[in-house]
């Protein structure tokens, strides 16, 4: 069995080499033109101790805060066309399909878990990719007994709920030529 030579610090470096005369003479020059400072004009730039019996009061914040509605902590929910602070200028263009869609996501054929999955991957690189509108397709989903669809129920539900609370400004039904009710224009929000 063989050992493993010892590695000096200056091994580890690949440019470290020893000094030559002429260098060793010039770090020698310089080394003693130096002179010590003074112990009264070192100054002590050590925080103060903390005194363990005086309690610390520090104020945390949290790093991201959805906007206050009211007294109540709790959002207030988004609904079709409807968001809060949403100027009406932009929610008559979302309502009439006059935004600009730039991406778009067809859930049909997805389970609840899939299409969940499915939606927040989707709303996500939209917001990482500023993306403002896209387009959210659920399936119309109409039943005999005059019921609708599962995903056209959940999708609202969805976009209320964190994660995708966080990056959604706004939604309403896609107009008639995009889907009707079957699909969501979802605005979504600027990346700070």
């Amino acid at each position: 069995m063989t050992r493993k030579p010892k590695i000096s610090s200056r091994d580890h470096h690949p440019s470290a080499r020893s000094l030559d005369a002429d260098e060793k003479l010039l770090w020698q020059q310089v080394t003693d033109t130096i002179k010590p400072i003074p112990k009264h004009q070192i100054k002590n730039n050590r925080a103060p101790l903390i005194n363990k019996d005086q309690p610390i009061n520090v104020k945390l914040r949290p790093i991201y805060e959805l906007p206050r509605h009211g007294a109540d902590t709790e959002p207030k929910p988004y609904t079709h066309g409807g968001a809060p602070g949403l100027d009406k200028r932009t929610q008559l263009r979302l309502r009439r399909g006059q935004v600009k869609i730039e991406s778009r996501v067809d859930l049909h054929g997805m389970t609840q878990i899939e299409a969940h999955h499915a939606l927040i991957r989707f709303i996500e690189s939209a917001y990482l990719n500023g993306r403002r509108s896209v387009l959210v397709i659920t399936g119309k989903g109409l039943r005999p007994d005059g019921g609708v669809g599962v995903l056209r129920g959940a999708v609202p539900r969805w976009l209320n709920e964190a994660p995708l609370r966080n990056w959604v400004r706004a939604f309403d039904y896609a107009s008639r030529r995009d889907g009707g009710e079957g699909a969501l224009y979802v605005l979504v929000r600027r990346r700070k």
